[in-house]
């Protein structure tokens, strides 16, 4: 069967074939690295390891399928990366599990993640079939932009929102927690975009022009300023430094990708300046977090009311322990590192596969943020390039605060890894997040229809009636 053409010639390929080549490259990943895991650990492949492996394939090639006949044209990439990672993620946990459970502690993390890998992929199949044009989100701009206030919000109602680990960013019902800033930060991209698209006339308007830079009027600053106070309400009441930067930073790059003014990073910049001095003088939390970063051996075991350092130094010994290549499965002890399966997975996998796999993950990330910029470029419509470009500033801002963290590059700030760390709220939301991605990039990539033979044939029937 021929592909499509475009009128100029060019020809639109479907590679579904490449993408299930690159699927099964993932899978190696995925179920090598748990093997190796079992090999490491306790000497012997583990027993379960063609249950595990024929699972971790039919999610894979269920996700695959959904592509192949609901967004044919989809980027063949995506769903590869994300297997990998995920799949990485799972033998990771699943190694930090066997430790944990012969020190007595609490596991069972690996088996709950693939429980939740398993309700995120079913996700992704209803993202793609329900939603068969991006387009339509658009309809839903204000609706999202108040659904994700209110979920920003719940953790603050009480009895129902929870502090865990200094933040107070979970909502407990019954025996499950939930992280609905996950969902939030979904909603917001759709909710910025759909704005931006309506507004962007108006916020691309220069004002008045300072070093060769032309400032926003002062009457289009609500929007930033908005957000700004929203950043900071999250800060203060929510003590979540990650979200606080992920929020802000998202809408400033797509007020800029939409308008093309660099007044307006000029002007976040500024501000986001003021928000980090003001939040380190007036709020505890904050200080602690910076006073850590910049001497982080001065509060090593520190008692209270002191911060302690432990985690983060903990993490930077099993690092520079793994070196260059790593000790293996099973050559380390990462299970030092409190939290380390959600916080700090990326020290684990620094101990134990050394800085190689550390550089490896962050190509694929990149590949994601690459992709979807990609994937904005070539959309043909106002709203979808700033969705997809929304979403690939998601995946590069969440990994940059998470990963500059634990290598000591930024203060800490609580975000997981996307895809490799423990966590169902921010696995399933990012699943759903790349289910966007392949329906705006199958709109993008899918052939525009060829009317010059309709008009030929239009015009034939008007000359015989004629």
């Amino acid at each position: 069967m021929s592909q499509p053409a475009t009128p100029m010639g060019f020809v639109h390929r479907q590679r579904r074939g490449a993408e299930l080549v690159l699927l099964v490259l993932s899978l190696a990943v995925g179920i090598g690295g748990y093997v190796a895991v079992g090999l490491g650990v306790q000497g012997e492949v583990p027993t379960d390891v063609i249950g595990y492996g024929g699972w971790l394939a039919g999610l894979v090639l269920a996700a695959h399928v959904t592509i192949r006949f609901t967004a044919p044209y989809a980027d063949p990439v995506l769903l590869p990366v994300v297997s990998a990672l995920n799949g990485l993620g799972l033998a990771v946990i699943h190694r930090l599990d066997l430790a944990k459970e012969a020190g007595d502690a609490d596991a069972g993390f690996a088996q709950q993640q693939l429980t939740w890998m398993t309700l995120g992929v079913v996700l992704f199949v209803v993202s793609l079939v329900a939603v068969r044009d991006h387009r339509v989100l658009q309809r839903f701009t204000y609706t999202f932009g108040l659904l994700a206030i209110v979920l920003l919000l719940l953790p603050l109602v009480p009895g129902l929102g929870r502090e865990i680990y200094g933040a107070r960013i979970w909502i407990i019902v019954g025996p499950f927690s939930f992280q609905p800033g996950e969902v939030a930060k979904v909603l917001l991209v759709i909710a910025f975009a759909g704005y931006l698209v309506l507004h962007r006339d108006a916020l691309a308007l220069a004002g008045r022009r300072l070093l060769f830079i032309d400032f926003p009027r002062g009457r289009d600053l609500g929007p930033v300023l908005a957000m700004w106070l929203v950043s900071l309400g999250i800060l203060v009441f929510e003590t979540d430094l990650g979200s606080s930067l992920l929020f802000f930073g998202l809408f400033l790059i797509m007020l800029y990708v939409a308008t093309e003014r660099p007044g307006w990073l000029v002007l976040g910049g500024g501000l986001f300046a003021a928000g980090a001095v003001l939040g380190y003088y007036a709020f505890g939390h904050v200080r602690e977090r910076v006073d850590v970063w910049l001497d982080p051996m001065a509060y090593y075991g520190a008692a209270p009311p002191k911060p302690d350092s432990y985690q983060l130094v903990e993490s930077l010994f099993g690092m520079g322990w793994g070196g260059l290549i790593g000790r293996g499965f099973g050559g380390g002890s990462p299970e030092r590192i409190p939290v380390v399966e959600s916080d700090f997975i990326v020290g684990a996998i620094g101990e134990e596969l050394g800085l190689t796999a550390v550089i490896a993950v962050i190509l694929l990330y990149g590949l994601i943020v690459e992709r979807a910029l990609r994937i904005a470029l070539i959309c043909r419509d106002g709203f979808g390039k700033l969705v997809a470009t929304g979403l690939g500033s998601v995946f590069a801002l969440q990994v940059f605060v998470v990963i500059g963290g634990v290598t000591k590059l930024i203060p800490l700030t609580g975000l997981t890894t996307p895809f490799l760390s423990y966590g169902g709220s921010s696995l399933v939301a990012n699943w759903v997040l790349v289910a966007l991605l392949a329906r705006i990039s199958d709109q993008a990539r899918r052939p525009v229809p060829d009317l010059s033979a309709a008009d030929d044939s239009d015009t034939t029937q008007v000359v015989k009636l004629a």
